[in-house]
């Protein structure tokens, strides 16, 4: 009488990465609101109702944003590349996770390049909103547009494969993210409040939609 020992099971390295990628991308999102609610609650002279998380990357305590930046972009950038295995070969799988590097990219830019002081932050800075932006300024800026444009089409093409797969939930929500970020920086004009609140909610629907393609890709893609 014999005895067959079955095998053990073991995950193809490919699919763990994608994995680890994927669960590298849905953290993205809570790291930089997390740090930059806690550094906005902890540093003199920042106002969330006056200054943009951007602005923590100023004074002595500087580099913690500015981390923050480096680390958020890679990340997001990680999570990029495990959304385009999950995604499989669908018509969404070229164009969004490109787009959502993008996203990455700025994130990195926006490491190097500052944000204006203004607004009273950092403590002594002139406590009008700044009137015009110095190169590093406009960057930082221009990186940051580009960037959430990038973000809301990948949304909206998330949206085409949500709907493919009969997730009326998810697609409709993927279409309405965009109008609700952009929505917010046009509201910049009035309150930073309302760009904060708009950023806010392109990460947080990002982790949303990365946490839901790692849970409903097949296997073999994970």
């Amino acid at each position: 009488m014999t005895q067959t020992i079955d095998a053990p099971v073991t995950v193809p390295t490919p699919a763990r990465s994608a994995t680890r990628a994927l669960l590298a991308g849905a953290a993205a999102g809570p790291l930089f609101l997390g740090s930059g609610l806690i550094q906005g609650l902890t540093r003199d002279g920042f106002d969330f109702t006056r200054n943009a998380l951007s602005q923590l990357s100023l004074d002595d305590l500087g580099w913690i944003q500015t981390t923050t930046f480096l680390l958020t972009g890679v990340l997001v950038i990680a999570g990029a590349v495990g959304m385009r295995k999950a995604l499989g070969d669908t018509p969404s799988s070229t164009w969004a996770p490109r787009l959502i590097g993008v996203f990455g990219a700025s994130f990195l830019l926006a490491s190097a390049f500052a944000a204006d002081p203004g607004a009273g932050f950092p403590v002594g800075a002139s406590q009008e909103r700044t009137a015009s932006l110095s190169t590093h300024g406009a960057i930082h800026m221009v990186s940051g547009m580009v960037g959430y444009l990038s973000l809301c089409a990948a949304f909206l093409v998330l949206a085409v494969h949500f709907s493919a797969r009969n997730r009326r939930g998810w697609a409709l929500a993927s279409r309405i993210a965009p109008a609700g970020i952009l929505a917010g920086f046009v509201g910049s004009s009035a309150t930073v409040l309302a760009f904060t609140t708009g950023a806010g909610l392109g990460l947080l629907w990002l982790t949303a939609v990365t946490a839901r393609l790692l849970a409903t890709a097949p296997p073999g893609r994970k």
